[in-house]
């Protein structure tokens, strides 16, 4: 069984550095497939989708999306359309009133003020109703190819239990663990922190038992040591289950990852 590490000592800046970066090089063998986990076909599609996925899951967004885009492929058909026939088709990812408004005002925006075009600047994804930070990082990163870190709940438990940070504030954990890495992994590495959060490393009861990184890891022992248990804990590809999209990478396919079912399958 690994041992756990001992870090009684404080940490010096260069050994933190050090240990951050080989943590994600480990994340990055375990998770090469490591991808958005939202559907989409382009920017406008991944805008929608990151604001649709406030207080719900991926695979409910993901599930829910098809419809939406079907009706209503571009930001003029959307900025155009019935609320109510909107909040209909949005209904199944909760709060779909206030997610109804976003969408609607944020494609009204992009008609009016962009040509009806996705901006690539966090300036100006930031004022469109419904975008904060997170969301315009989560487009500029997977739609523009545009380095940021996604502070998700995920990020945020992931890197406190890594001592990566004691900040609690989004921005705040943002710019600590941006310092830590070069500019140009910032994207894939919230991939690779995300996807270990929701596979493994997980809010109530870690696999602590069955994860790689446990030498390097402050907080092994907050979760199921014994190796068959902590087996039994992983989700999505590591437990056998089907993933968040309907449509996932191929990558992810040839990883064994299965697609979710759509809506109301089975």
């Amino acid at each position: 069984m690994t041992k756990k590490p001992r870090f009684s000592k404080p940490e010096s800046r260069t050994a933190l550095v050090r240990r951050a970066r080989r943590i994600n090089r480990e994340l990055a063998e375990i998770y090469p497939y490591a991808h958005p986990e939202l559907d989409f076909e382009n920017p406008f599609q991944l805008v929608v989708a990151t604001v649709l996925s406030a207080q719900t899951t991926d695979l409910r967004v993901n599930q829910t999306t098809p419809a939406l885009f079907a009706r209503y492929p571009t930001p003029e058909d959307l900025a155009a359309a019935d609320p109510e026939e909107v909040e209909e088709i949005l209904r199944p990812t909760g709060f779909f009133r206030a997610k109804t408004r976003s969408v609607i005002g944020l494609s009204k925006a992009l008609v009016e003020q962009f040509d009806g075009e996705v901006p690539g600047r966090l300036e100006d994804l930031v004022k469109l109703p419904g975008v904060g930070r997170k969301t315009a990082f989560v487009v500029l990163g997977n739609a523009f190819g545009r380095p940021g870190i996604t502070v998700d709940t995920h990020f945020q438990r992931l890197v406190r239990r890594w001592r990566w940070t004691e900040e609690t504030e989004p921005d705040k954990i943002e710019a600590a663990v941006g310092a830590l890495f070069p500019k140009s992994e910032w994207t894939m590495l919230s991939h690779h922190v995300i996807f270990h959060g929701r596979r493994m490393c997980h809010a109530r009861k870690p696999a602590c038992g069955v994860c790689p990184i446990a030498p390097l890891c402050p907080a092994y022992g907050e979760g199921e040591t014994d190796p068959e248990k902590a087996r039994k804990l992983l989700k999505y590809e590591k437990g056998g289950f089907p993933g968040q999209r309907l449509n996932p990478p191929q990558s992810y396919l040839d990883a064994g990852g299965r697609p979710a079912p759509p809506l109301g399958a089975g």
